[in-house]
């Protein structure tokens, strides 16, 4: 690699120096588009993702068939009696009194319709003390939790007059507004407090209000323009909540990350002496190229989401993909010409008590030039320690067990309806989330297709899959039947998924299987988890293969280095390893789950892992660009390989540190929720930065890169024809003390 002193090459510089001479022009157009994007995108509005859209194979195709005949199932509502002490059953008259009081107390608040009695449809259980009344909500049934306050008051009030029985309500509404209620608020106050969050650490980071006020601003308006860019990209890719939070999440940890890493290089550049105007262009030509190097890299991880099949996946992969590309662009763009405009202003708010010596923010950390002294002194053992301990910590991950958590799984036992959930499941297994099946036929009631639906019904139940009642409704307008089968295994949905598998691979063969031109699709919560898991593991090898590729060949391409390359692949292989282990300990084992609130839940949410890997490849990538782009910058300055190694690791470490904390900080917020889901992402997110900022960044990368020495420079001469991506810009002179680096050298 070559060098040229004063050429100015890269997008990131010359975007940086376009800024910094017409500084209005490019703050305006930035709140031009900030302000462009969120009105276009309420003018055109969010399409959301449908039901039918969630996900591919028979629960897609069940959903399909509803969705195309214009059915719209309303939200079901169950209410569940039993006996407290076992005394009374349900053929005593104290019991049928209960159940006629619910029936009428229900309807008589006109929310609800489709009353049915226990003594109907045969939902008493086997040992008699326990019966359900089943009953359906007016209106929409993703709107239903609103309305379904009434009919909750009125079972409440029934239960008052009945002390020996048990009277609760249970269902898609009551669950809805009970979850909204407990989780709502806490969900969006952890979302809202990431933000203060990230602004508190800056703070202490850089010891000025408004140099850590701008990270924050400029993520901010990056989010804003991201919600609106979803509106409009919703119209191709329907967006859903979860896109909106993971958006937030990955917009604000990129968006202070590029700003802080930007940020912190000018003022280094300043505090070494250089003019405003020069330190602004190395900073430009260094830390700016990083963040396009970066970015870029983290939306092919982001991309990779596209991959999956899954519309939820893919809604969060374009629109963490867009606020990254945003984030990216305003950094090298905009905050240049902040930074020019403020100048010294940036240092204005000064905290007496932050004051850093020489306030340059670059401080070499004691810390970290201690550890790396023993670490560049002992390479080898450092990477056979370190590799030791994280190989050790992934280790759990390879009997990791994946599934979509039941109600007492996600929320514990902490809430009454989750109890209620665990009473009906073991008085009816499978009751409170049955097998669906859509049945559509050219005549519905077609003797053969009648016979196959009682075929279907008595075999169910003959074949051991449920304990019954299986229940029909039918739609003649439509020619459509939806068939209710409880599954045998209930909340166990490895039990339950045997159950499920008799009803698809041979009652439904035997029976509807047999009458031509009939669809019988199976859908319901077991069969959408086990259809979201098979979706899931042949997406893996897709998804893995093109964000790993395309990473390689971008760093192959930004460092013209086959060994750097490589070496990053794998560190932040291990990295994901690493969390991945931790994952599994905690949640899985149980090992230190008390210290984290989740004793018990047995497993790992289904769409973690992959989630995991994408984010977590592509934000890993933050620290290591960073890092290895200040190493290279130091080789071609004229130190040797372990020098430039040290300088790169010990000048970064402030600014890793910094964004590693507001990443961690941020990520633990969403640890400290109710949600097992929300748990285990902000616990997965915060362990995996934590190690990759300290035991990847800080001891594994400088160790490797000490033991390869000049092969980490190694390009094969055939790889010379590749693209050059590197845009190697030397900044000019440094003072007198610095004049050692800038003296060009070939690698």
């Amino acid at each position: 690699m070559t060098k040229e002193q004063t050429r100015v090459r890269g997008f990131a510089a010359r975007a940086g120096g376009w800024s910094a001479r017409h500084r209005w022009a490019a703050v305006g157009i930035w709140v031009l588009f900030v302000v462009a994007t969120m009105v276009l995108g309420s003018a055109v509005g969010t399409v959301e993702v449908k039901d039918s859209d969630q996900l591919k194979g028979e629960t897609h195709t069940a959903a399909k068939i509803a969705e195309d005949a214009g059915i719209e199932e309303p939200a079901g509502e169950t209410v569940l009696i039993q006996s407290k002490n076992g005394s009374v059953k349900a053929t005593d008259t104290e019991f049928r009194a209960a159940v006629d009081e619910v029936m009428k107390a229900v309807e008589a608040t006109g929310k609800v319709s489709d009353v049915r009695s226990p003594y109907d449809t045969q939902t008493i259980s086997e040992d008699g003390r326990s019966a359900l009344v089943q009953f359906d909500m007016r209106g929409a049934s993703d709107t239903a939790g609103e309305r379904v306050e009434p009919v909750l008051n009125a079972v409440e009030k029934v239960q008052r007059n009945h002390e020996s029985l048990r009277v609760e309500e249970i269902g898609g509404a009551s669950m809805m507004k009970t979850f909204d209620d407990a989780f709502g608020d806490d969900f969006q106050q952890a979302e809202y407090s990431a933000v203060p969050v990230a602004l508190g650490i800056l703070l202490i980071a850089f010891g000025a209000l408004v140099a850590a006020l701008l990270p924050v601003l400029l993520a901010i308006t990056a989010i804003m323009a991201t919600m609106g860019l979803m509106g409009l990209a919703s119209h191709v890719q329907p967006m859903g909540d979860s896109a909106s939070s993971v958006m937030l999440l990955v917009g604000l940890a990129v968006g202070v990350d590029y700003c802080l890493f930007y940020l912190r290089r000018e003022r280094e550049e300043r505090a070494a002496g250089r003019d405003p105007q020069t330190a602004l262009r190395i900073a430009a030509a260094t830390s700016g190229r990083a963040i396009v190097v970066s970015g870029v890299t983290v939306c092919v991880a982001m991309a990779g989401m596209l991959f999956t099949g899954l519309a939820e996946f893919e809604a969060m992969g374009l629109a963490s993909l867009m606020a990254v590309a945003v984030a990216m662009v305003g950094s090298v763009t905009v905050l240049p010409a902040l930074l020019s405009l403020l100048g010294e202003r940036v240092e204005k708010g000064r905290i007496p008590f932050l004051r850093r010596k020489g306030g340059d923010g670059n401080d070499q950390s004691r810390f970290w030039t201690a550890v790396l002294k023993g670490v560049l002194a002992k390479p080898v053992v450092s990477v056979v320690v370190a590799t030791g301990a994280l190989l050790a910590v992934a280790a759990p991950a390879v009997g990791m067990k994946t599934q979509n958590l039941t109600l007492d799984q996600e929320f514990g036992d902490s809430l009454p309806i989750v109890q209620t959930y665990t009473r009906v499941n073991e008085a009816f297994p499978g009751g409170s989330d049955p097998a669906e099946v859509v049945v559509k036929a050219g005549d519905i009631n077609a003797p053969e297709v009648k016979a196959a639906l009682a075929d279907f019904r008595a075999q169910a139940i003959s074949s051991g899959a449920s304990r019954g009642p299986v229940e029909i409704k039918l739609h003649d307008a439509q020619n459509i039947a939806f068939v209710y089968v409880p599954l045998v295994g209930g909340s166990d949905l490895d039990k339950a998924g045997e159950s499920l598998d008799k009803l698809r691979d041979e009652v439904r063969p035997a029976t509807l299987g047999k009458v031509a031109g009939v669809q019988a699709p199976i859908t319901g919560q077991v069969a959408g988890s086990s259809d979201f898991n098979d979706q899931l593991v042949r997406s893996v090898v897709p998804v893995f293969g093109f964000v790993v590729v395309f990473a390689f060949l971008l760093m192959l391409l930004s460092f013209r280095s086959l060994t750097i390359a490589i070496t990053s692949i794998v560190l932040n292989l291990l990295s994901v390893g690493a969390a991945y282990g931790i994952l599994v300990a905690v949640f899985q084992h149980g090992w230190g789950a008390s210290l984290v609130g989740a004793e018990g839940v047995g497993a790992i949410i289904s769409w973690l892992p992959l989630f995991l890997f994408v984010i977590l490849f592509g934000l890993s990538m933050d620290y290591h660009v960073f890092v290895v782009s200040r190493i290279r910058e130091a080789r071609l300055r004229g130190r040797s390989t372990n020098e430039a190694i040290s300088h790169g690791v010990v000048t970064t470490a402030g600014v890793v540190t910094s964004a590693a904390v507001i990443m961690v900080a941020v990520f633990a917020i969403f640890g400290t929720l109710s949600m097992q889901s929300m748990k285990q992402m902000g616990v997965g997110l915060a362990a995996a930065v934590l190690i990759d900022a300290t035991i990847i960044r800080g001891v594994l990368l400088p160790a490797v890169m000490a033991l390869l020495g000049e092969r980490n420079w190694y390009l094969p001469r055939w790889m010379n024809r590749l693209p050059d991506l590197s845009h190697d810009d030397v900044p000019d002179a440094a003072p007198e003390q610095d004049v050692r680096e800038h003296q060009p050298v070939k690698v």
